[in-house]
């Protein structure tokens, strides 16, 4: 295991990689506050102009968390289905359109914040109808809530919603409820989770295709400028090394995230990386190679894709808990661990990248 890592991209995701080297390493972002914050108050204004300046302090989200109040005039849920240009083909399942549940929640200041709970078959636990009834049910509790703390305002959400049953619609909740207390104190999210940076590169995802559809589309995204590809895999081997060698000969110089949404067994696992080493390919990172409860299998992959390939593996359907990504560091099953708000929440994802340091296992952040 050589360290722990942190990065989001476009699908609300982030990648923690762990380490038992005696090495940290976190780039210092600053943090910011309000000069007259020191006791929580209610926020009176969403004009930026009437804000007090903010001075680089160590506020911090957890801070922030613990000093605004927040007051909820207005909230509900609203559907979100939005049709796809192309059918999205994984292992486990295929989209031909989008059924995600929109957050809207006003603060009495006036100010808004958005949150979206994502539907993903196999991934998370409720359909759209039960997302809009348990977002209708969170909502209105919140209307009939009076003025809290930010913190205080989450956990109760969190007792409303508990568990991976509810964790997309309560991380939809969280994220329109954190960004109407940031707009009210005029501090961009980056920031408040210290970001170093208001931009980040990503990878693009080519879906299970034919050899000929994915060549055009790697073809496309070279010349869009991306140069790490995730491929969707699991589905069939042999198909899955034709369509590789297929996105090679497009993008010869590209880097390869291989994604097997549970699809493969351990020994197919395996006979994938060795087939890849023939080609002279080594992928930067081996998502879920076998199924969810497989925890032997992905703890077998892990070891020989890093001892024998040099390729780490994470875990991503297997981590829908904070018990899950301790299981997952504690016997060292994988090398990354892939955290998805719609599967443990807000909160809950930030309990898991803190978990390093409560087993004492040293860290950097990249």
């Amino acid at each position: 295991m050589d360290r722990l890592g942190f990065s989001q991209n476009f699908q609300s995701n982030c990648f923690l990689q762990y380490s038992s080297q005696l090495h940290t390493q976190f780039p210092k972002a600053p943090n910011y506050s309000l000069k007259n914050f020191k006791n929580p108050k209610p926020i009176t204004s969403c004009m930026a102009a009437a804000m007090p300046a903010l001075t680089p302090t160590s506020f911090g989200f957890k801070n922030f968390m613990e000093t605004v109040t927040i007051n909820v005039h207005k909230a509900e849920g609203r559907p979100l289905n939005v049709p796809l240009l192309a059918p999205f083909t994984i292992a486990s399942s295929r989209l031909d359109k989008v059924e995600n549940v929109a957050i809207r929640i006003e603060l009495s200041n006036g100010c808004v914040g958005w949150g979206e709970a994502p539907i993903l078959p196999f991934v998370t636990a409720e359909d759209q109808h039960t997302a809009l009834a348990k977002a209708a049910q969170v909502c209105e509790f919140l209307k009939q809530s009076r003025e809290m703390t930010l913190n205080l305002a989450l956990t109760k959400i969190g007792d409303v919603l508990p568990g991976h049953d509810f964790a997309s619609v309560r991380a939809g909740v969280e994220m329109a409820l954190i960004d109407a207390a940031a707009n009210s104190i005029g501090i961009p999210l980056w920031r408040l989770f210290g970001g170093v940076s208001n931009s980040i590169s990503t990878d693009i995802t080519i879906p299970i295709v034919s050899p000929t559809e994915a060549s055009e589309l790697a073809s496309k995204y070279r010349k869009q400028g991306f140069r790490t590809l995730k491929l969707k895999v699991g589905k069939n081997l042999n198909g899955d090394i034709e369509v590789l060698q297929s996105i090679r000969a497009a993008h010869p110089d590209c880097l390869f995230i291989l994604d097997a949404n549970e699809g493969y067994t351990a020994s197919e696992a395996i006979k994938v990386l060795e087939k890849l080493h023939e080609m002279d390919v080594t992928p930067v990172l081996f998502e879920q190679p076998v199924h969810r409860d497989n925890w032997e299998g992905l703890g077998h992959v892990s070891q020989i894709a890093k001892e024998k390939y040099g390729v780490s593996v994470a875990a991503d359907e297997s981590c829908r808990s904070l018990v899950d990504a301790k299981k997952i560091v504690q016997q060292s099953l994988a090398d990354v661990i892939n955290i998805k708000l719609a599967k443990v929440g807000v909160l809950g994802a930030l309990e898991i990248i803190d978990l390093p340091l409560a087993l004492d296992v040293s860290n950097s952040l990249t």
